[in-house]
């Protein structure tokens, strides 16, 4: 996928002024949702109650325990290697220094390969968009950028927009500019051949200046994937923060809540509650390859 670089950019969105909830820890204030029905949960039938996963993406079994090196909410992590039998030399064992097992790559399973692509993890606070993201595009066999677009944002320093001061005209042109700096910087990596992944959490209910914005800005052929926890484990993931990133309680189920209005639109949707982060990376890798293989229609 290539797009053309120095071209100008698409005019901006429309500031929206009213005020609203406060941000999304880590993506911003967060814009206030529009005047429309509230969305009727996830489809019946979702296992255990919860948000289930969309048919498109099926998780594996979870891991035998829901608590490790990635912090709550994240399992054990795959492929441990178990102590050698008494008498027995460990294979992964040279002389006196223990060596670690090696990484496995993506290139050994059904995956994106060396397919150069643009993807953006979508997700509320907590989901884990961030590590996952940094922890796929490390394991790639081809090189891949993560464009943080917390990063970008906080490049402005002074006058930056509090998160947690809520959502107004200076926190909508901000965030309107580091959109379109992450866009560029895409592009730029694609015309070099270069695969990039953006994390953002992207609301449903503002198209426009959602998922609509970032294609205009990194091109239609942007692959959107959404990483959606259960809501206790994103309780759970947020009391672990600190600073500006931790959010009340009330505002972190508010922000899960509009993000379940993407049940339904067609993009896949990973249900990583019981899933550690390489297996959440495999998952939403898998996920991409089909995507690739076929793309939907518009």
């Amino acid at each position: 996928m290539q797009h053309a670089v120095g071209g100008p950019l698409p005019p901006p969105e429309q500031p929206g002024r009213a005020p609203g909830p406060a941000p999304a820890g880590g993506h911003g204030p967060v814009p206030p949702p529009p005047q429309t029905a509230p969305y009727p949960g996830p489809p019946s039938g979702a296992p255990g109650g919860r948000l289930g996963v969309h048919p498109a993406v099926q998780p594996g079994p979870p891991p035998p325990s829901a608590q490790g090196p990635g912090g709550p909410g994240w399992g054990a992590a795959p492929g441990a290697v178990p102590p050698p039998a008494p008498g027995a030399v460990s294979p992964h064992v040279t002389g006196a220094v223990p060596l670690a097992p090696p990484m496995p790559l993506f290139e050994h399973r059904p995956g994106t390969g060396t397919a150069t692509l643009a993807v953006l993890l979508i997700g509320p606070a907590g989901a884990g968009k961030t590590t996952v993201a940094r922890h796929w595009a490390r394991r790639r066999p081809v090189p891949t950028a993560h464009i943080s677009l917390d990063d970008v944002r906080e490049w402005v320093c002074s006058g930056f927009a509090d998160p947690q001061s809520g959502w107004n005209e200076h926190s909508e042109a901000q965030y309107r500019l580091a959109r379109r700096t992450c866009g560029f910087a895409a592009r730029n990596f694609l015309a070099n051949g270069i695969s990039c992944i953006l994390d953002d959490a992207v609301f449903p209910d503002r198209p426009v200046v959602g998922l609509g914005g970032w294609k205009r800005h990194v091109g239609p052929g942007l692959l959107p994937v959404v990483l959606l926890p259960g809501l206790e484990v994103v309780l759970e993931r947020n009391a672990q923060r600190s600073g500006n990133r931790r959010l009340s309680d009330e505002e972190v189920a508010a922000i899960h809540g509009r993000m379940a209005g993407w049940y339904g639109s067609g993009l896949p949707i990973i249900d990583n509650s019981a899933l550690d982060v390489e297996a959440t990376a495999r998952l939403l890798d898998e996920a991409l390859a089909r995507a690739i293989a076929a793309p939907p229609a518009g």
